[in-house]
């Protein structure tokens, strides 16, 4: 298993710039130290990658407009996990403008293929009115190296937290930051090794009936499966390799009554 803790704060832009007081330098260090272990680490299996592609498509939201940002980091094929079940992009979003404000999120938590040709993001989103939720997002590496996101699900918390002192994102960032969170763990499935079988892959079972589809790895170290029940009910597991055998990275359920 390859591990890597992935640290990125609202002031990054900052810490790549030139700094007069001594916080300032001490910051501009760790950018640095950051920066030389992302270069170490190499483009597969990279979950910083994957951080960056969402950073990117949360800035652009909130830059050029939500919808324009949706339809610009797609994928094709790309899916929107609504009330009804997997709604098209380009279908979910026919008709409407982007907001005046957008939603804002974050990545918390990414894990990686060991190839790097598939990766999922947990994260936590907040929308204009300041109600906040969790999201997890599915994402694909692209013929021209770049991820492009190709399933999306979220829903806002019920019951909401208790608001926090201050505000939620800070003004003239580069980076957006939702409330709570300020670093985000990357982390990389086992390797496969070559000439051993593949572990056995779980399998499963949802209510019947109900609608399911799937993605995975090209080299099977990462899979992820939704499903839509009749009763509404939307679900996410995400399943990776890991000390040798399958193991549940997340499972993430939306409740039939939330939006």
């Amino acid at each position: 298993m390859i591990g890597r803790l992935l640290i990125v704060t609202a002031a990054m832009a900052a810490l790549l710039s030139a700094c007069t007081s001594p916080q300032q330098q001490r910051r501009a260090e760790q950018g640095r130290s950051a920066e030389r272990a992302l270069d170490r680490i190499g483009t597969i299996g990279d979950p910083g990658l994957v951080a960056a592609a969402d950073v990117a498509f949360a800035r652009m939201a909130r830059d050029e407009g939500q919808w324009t940002a949706f339809r610009r980091f797609a994928a094709p094929g790309a899916v929107i996990h609504g009330r009804n079940g997997p709604v098209p992009i380009e279908t979910y979003i026919a008709g409407r403008a982007d907001p005046e404000v957008s939603n804002a999120w974050t990545p918390n938590t990414i894990w990686a293929s060991c190839d790097g040709t598939l990766a999922i993001t947990f994260g936590r989103f907040q929308v204009p009115d300041g109600d906040v939720g969790s999201y997890v997002t599915v994402w694909e590496l692209q013929p021209d190296r770049s991820y492009k996101w190709t399933y999306d699900v979220g829903a806002l918390d019920d019951p909401q937290p208790e608001p926090e002192a201050g505000p939620d994102i800070p003004e003239g960032e580069d980076v957006i930051i939702v409330s709570g969170m300020s670093s985000i763990e990357g982390r990389v499935a086992d390797c496969p090794t070559r000439g051993a079988a593949l572990a056995q892959i779980p399998i499963r079972l949802a209510p019947f009936p109900t609608r399911t589809g799937d993605a995975g790895s090209d080299d099977g170290s990462l899979r992820s499966t939704w499903f839509h029940t009749a009763n509404g009910e939307r679900r996410i597991t995400v399943d990776w390799v890991r000390d040798g055998e399958w193991q549940e990275a997340v499972s993430f359920t939306v409740p039939p009554s939330a939006e």
